[in-house]
């Protein structure tokens, strides 16, 4: 075999990997099925190499006991376990630190993620169309009030971060490397992963399919309170929008305190009107005014602790245990 050969079999044998990251919490019933469908569905298509990169989120179940048996067998999965549980998107930049393939997809653990539509999802990234391609499905298989609350937060989104409208970054979705590399520099607390996306590229292309069913009769692990501190990330982490709100109503509020002032004067020196007090109008006026200046002064708060927090320096994560990674050393702390 000559020089030229060589270097062309070479190129032939050469795979391109794949990443998924999976944040995973409460899913030892369904993390082997996925796991299962990512290497069958990469396996169709001799060309490409895969690694599954599963961070346990401090899960009640044996979910790192399942995926702890699966990597004994195959090297190409890797966990990570988390000290403390700090949500799904601390978990999802954990695992692109970890990632070493050229594209890079996100997916949930519960086998909603429809995985045999990888190669549609993968085609705009790979074709460089987009930057990031996500799933949007036509109908979502979740409960009203889950419907409910993503479409509130897709609203704020779009307000907050100017991104295009209706557009979501979804629990399925793929990315070139680039991308995730740029996201994992990112080490402050209330990591906001859609946020962190559409600071980085409004290159975003969106490829509708059909959600599937949980494969396990769990229900989701966002509660209120969960779901209530991701809006709130979503509205403070990356847009000082809500600030200038305040700053805007409060100019409207003065502004119209200042002309029903002068009217009242006015009535009462040229038209000579009586005025009769009222004291339920001035009772609702001012429960209406302290109202708003106490969620003007929460909002302001809240900003001012999320500084406060991130000068001292607060980890996203701590990893308790790693296995079939590069960096074996404990712990990692994040920043």
């Amino acid at each position: 075999m000559n020089w030229y050969e060589r270097i062309g079999y070479r190129m032939q044998t050469v795979k391109k990997r794949i990443s998924f990251v999976i944040p995973c919490y409460r899913s030892e019933k369904t993390i082997r099925e996925v796991i299962d469908e990512i290497i069958r569905v990469v396996s169709e298509k001799k060309e490409y190499d895969y690694e599954v990169i599963c961070v346990n989120d401090c899960s009640p179940d044996q979910v790192g006991a399942v995926i702890m048996k699966l990597a004994d067998k195959d090297p190409k999965i890797k966990y990570i376990e988390f000290a403390k549980n700090k949500g799904k998107h601390a978990a999802i930049l954990a695992g692109h630190t970890f990632v070493t393939g050229e594209f890079v997809v996100d997916m949930d653990d519960d086998c909603q993620s429809p995985v045999y539509e990888l190669w549609r999802l993968l085609a705009p990234v790979e074709n460089d169309e987009c930057d990031v391609a996500t799933a949007n499905y036509f109908k979502k298989k979740e409960s009203l009030f889950k419907r409910f609350g993503s479409w509130v937060n897709m609203k704020t989104s779009c307000i907050m971060l100017d991104k295009p409208k209706g557009m979501i970054i979804d629990n399925f979705s793929v990315m070139k490397r680039l991308i995730s590399d740029e996201i994992i520099k990112y080490k402050n607390p209330y990591p906001y992963f859609e946020g962190l996306v559409f600071s980085i590229t409004k290159r975003v292309n969106v490829v509708m399919m059909e959600q599937r069913e949980r494969g396990d009769d769990n229900r989701t692990g966002y509660t209120f309170a969960k779901s209530l501190a991701l809006w709130s990330n979503g509205l403070t982490a990356f847009s000082v929008k809500p600030l200038r709100v305040a700053s805007m109503a409060g100019l409207f509020f003065a502004i119209a305190g200042f002309v029903w002032g002068v009217s009242i004067i006015v009535r009462k020196l040229v038209f000579h009107s009586i005025l009769v007090m009222g004291y339920s109008s001035l009772a609702a006026i001012m429960l209406f005014s302290t109202g708003l200046m106490m969620l003007m002064l929460g909002m302001l708060g809240e900003y001012i602790g999320r500084i406060y927090i991130s000068i001292n320096s607060l980890p996203q994560y701590t990893i308790k245990k790693v296995k079939n990674t590069d960096t074996q050393d404990l712990p990692l702390d994040r920043p």
